[in-house]
């Protein structure tokens, strides 16, 4: 039987928990606190007086600034009429990505249970974008890749204890593709170089079977799909594979993602990531047409067929 003692050390343990629980700094809100900083930086201000403005303690604004809390409107529009920011644009996207950050702080999403929180942060992230887009060197995008393909990729660094953990996989993946149907689905432009349809991951029956998969997709009025052709030769993007998401029509509020063997990294910068949206465009501006490219497709399925 609990004593009062052990009623109240539980209460207390109970409200760190949610208090620390509101306290997680957000991709969104991070980007949000980036642009509200360069705000301030630009007209000579400093924390102080931002606080002055919102009533508050420094110690609020600076939180604010590196995304540990959520954004109110009203603190949203006050600062930004003490910065001098007048183009009711820029602040309507300011209220849109707070909105956003705030329903996606809340949200009780599927991902929730994920064990890995790389993923679960990506996956919440894509759920309140707008826009995708996506430069892949090796791999067909996971938002597009089949079963048979999933399977195919997973089983070699799977070990036989973890075997369940395929399926898994595969469910996670194709609970993300639902995004690219309904009444509002996820706009997504992607590049793709050649290689990875040319790559026979899981033999070329499944291969096939993914390449037909894919052309199908890009028939569709919310995906764009460019091939990068191998007689390409040297080309923007070597680097490795990247995605730009989009939460509202400003470029500024873009983010990029890039996932690594060990780790995840966001760019989160406004010139930090512009710089992949400019990488992006001249992936494009070297890649086929979307109509050339689900004809390379088309051929290239063709020829596993055979």
């Amino acid at each position: 039987m609990q004593t009062v003692r052990d009623m109240r050390r539980s209460s207390v343990v109970a409200e760190r928990r949610a208090s620390s629980a509101k306290r997680v700094s957000t991709v969104l809100a991070r980007q949000l606190g980036s642009q509200l900083l360069a705000f301030r930086d630009a007209v000579g201000l400093n924390q102080s007086h931002a606080a002055e403005v919102l009533s508050s303690q420094t110690a609020k604004v600076a939180k604010m600034e590196r995304g540990w809390v959520p954004f109110r409107d009203p603190d949203i529009i006050a600062l930004c009429k003490l910065y001098g920011v007048e183009d009711d644009a820029v602040v309507a996207g300011l209220l849109r990505l707070a909105k956003l950050d705030r329903e996606r702080r809340r949200a009780k999403g599927w991902w929730n249970a994920l064990d890995q929180g790389n993923l679960r942060e990506y996956i919440a992230m894509e759920d309140v974008a707008l826009k995708v887009r996506l430069w892949q060197l090796s791999l067909i995008p996971g938002l597009f890749q089949t079963a048979d393909y999933i399977r195919a990729m997973a089983v070699p660094v799977t070990s036989p204890d973890e075997i369940d953990d395929i399926e898994r996989i595969v469910d996670v993946r194709q609970k993300r593709q639902a995004l690219l149907h309904g009444e509002e689905p996820l706009q997504v432009h992607a590049v793709i170089w050649e290689a990875a349809l040319r790559q026979l991951i899981g033999g070329p029956q499944a291969m096939g079977r993914q390449l037909m998969r894919l052309r199908e997709l890009a028939e569709l009025p919310n995906i764009r799909v460019q091939v990068l052709p191998l007689q390409a030769g040297g080309y923007p993007g070597v680097g490795g594979p990247f995605n730009i998401l989009s939460f509202a029509e400003e470029s500024a509020l873009d983010v990029v993602h890039m996932d690594g063997l060990g780790s995840t990294t966001w760019v989160e910068g406004v010139e930090e990531s512009a710089i992949y949206a400019n990488l992006f465009g001249r992936l494009c501006s070297v890649s086929l047409s979307p109509y050339d490219s689900a004809r390379l497709i088309e051929s290239i399925g063709q020829e596993l067929s055979v």
